[in-house]
């Protein structure tokens, strides 16, 4: 979706064509901000409609920071339609030679192809076990809309100066699956701020500064209020640093601070 639209402008345009239609509407991948605003019209119906159609955001397999919005429902339409979203492989030819490649190495080849960035979703590059094997250990998984992964397959041929190769995935490996760690730390409050600051090792005061340009999201939504306590359930993303979910509160240490457990992706 082009970024120099009203965003929720096109969300309602798309969701009125899925009912004056009736069939499915999907959007190219959304990125946070986008899907902060998709959530936010979401929020203000609280039935998880816009307008009068159902919608859902998915990326592709849980925990993705890039989602494609699809307007409609079986229970609206009667049949159901996937998402048109393709998973991708990518591995080197010849793993012993191939480079030590960064995400931004993958995304600057796939949009050297002369693809537009919306068509690109999460590019996951799994952690690193001492069993897995070279090839496995440097494959990296791209979801892509449908309709470019064809054109992918056939052209991109190097990351950088490594030979690579292509293919399709059937279903999502579990190397491509996100991790959560278990964690119970402690704060001196249920407030945002001071949980980010904690779980990133930061200062308030750096927590506080992520709030203010916007960096926060809860449940999908921009946040720049840092006093908010978290309920279980809720999802926090932290642009640059990671994404965990809050588990709920323990008891209080003996010098009245809080136990929180939360689940960090990793």
């Amino acid at each position: 979706m082009d970024t120099g639209i009203d965003v929720k402008k096109r969300l309602y345009e798309l969701a009125e064509k899925a009912y004056h239609e009736n069939r499915y509407i999907f959007t190219d991948f959304l990125n946070v901000s986008q899907l902060s605003e998709y959530y936010e019209l979401l929020k203000k119906t609280g039935e998880g409609t816009i307008g009068q159609v159902d919608s859902r955001a998915f990326g592709g397999t849980l925990g993705c920071e890039r989602c494609v919005v699809r307007f409609g429902s079986p229970e609206m339409f009667g049949y159901e339609e996937p998402y048109p979203i393709t998973l991708l492989k990518i591995y080197p030819a010849m793993a012993k030679y191939a480079e030590a490649l960064t995400h931004r190495d993958y995304l600057g080849s796939l949009i050297g192809l002369g693809l537009e960035r919306e068509k690109i979703g999460d590019i996951i590059i799994p952690r690193v076990d001492a069993d897995n094997s070279e090839k496995q250990r440097k494959a990296v998984y791209v979801f892509v809309i449908d309709k470019i992964s064809d054109y992918i397959i056939e052209n991109l041929g190097y990351v950088k100066h490594t030979n690579i190769r292509v293919e399709k995935c059937d279903e999502v490996p579990e190397e491509a699956v996100p991790h959560l760690e278990e964690l119970s730390v402690i704060v001196s409050s249920n407030r945002m701020d001071a949980i980010v600051a904690k779980l990133y090792n930061l200062s308030r005061e750096q927590s506080l500064k992520l709030f203010v340009e916007g960096k926060v999201f809860l449940n999908g939504i921009t946040m720049t209020s840092n006093a908010r306590p978290l309920k279980t359930g809720d999802i926090i993303s932290v642009r640059g640093y990671g994404k965990f979910i809050f588990d709920g509160e323990g008891g209080a240490t003996r010098k009245e601070k809080l136990y929180v457990h939360v689940r960090k992706y990793v």
